[in-house]
């Protein structure tokens, strides 16, 4: 995936915020094409981000297992944010404002406390999230640079 080790530099800089988001939409980002971040509020923020996944249950169906099982609580991985609209072709976009997504792609639970808005996970955290990415990054690794 294009764009990797731009996102590497920024993780290790600590320059790349965090969005909490409560699953299971962290989920249908990376497996089921959700192309667009629903909110209230605008963005002017483009480029990469990180996905945290909130620790609430509230979107989850408590009745589905593999929906219950979904990593929260911590960094799950990573997009791009390309645009802000109000209105969009997409199954997705419902809400005042969408923050179009690309390259979305699902790292390992790197645990961490979410907050609102963007925020700036701390260094242990964007340590470790440096580490899964440059993991991607290596020889052998399946779909990525």
């Amino acid at each position: 995936m294009a764009g990797l080790s731009e996102l590497l530099a920024k993780v290790e800089a600590g320059t790349v915020k965090a969005l909490s988001i409560k699953q299971p939409y962290p989920h249908h980002i990376f497996h089921d094409g959700k192309d667009v971040e629903n909110r209230d509020w605008p963005t002017k923020g483009r480029g990469w981000f990180l996905i945290h996944a909130g620790v609430s249950k509230s979107e989850l169906d408590k009745d589905d297992a593999a929906e219950m099982a979904m990593p929260r609580g911590g960094i799950v991985g990573a997009a791009r944010i390309v645009d802000c609209v109000t209105d969009m072709d997409s199954m997705w976009f419902f809400g005042k404002y969408g923050f179009v997504l690309r390259d979305a792609f699902p790292l390992p639970l790197v645990p961490c406390r979410g907050m609102l808005g963007f925020f700036a996970p701390d260094a242990e955290v964007t340590a470790q999230v440096a580490a899964h990415i440059r993991a991607a990054l290596s020889p052998g690794a399946q779909g990525h640079e």
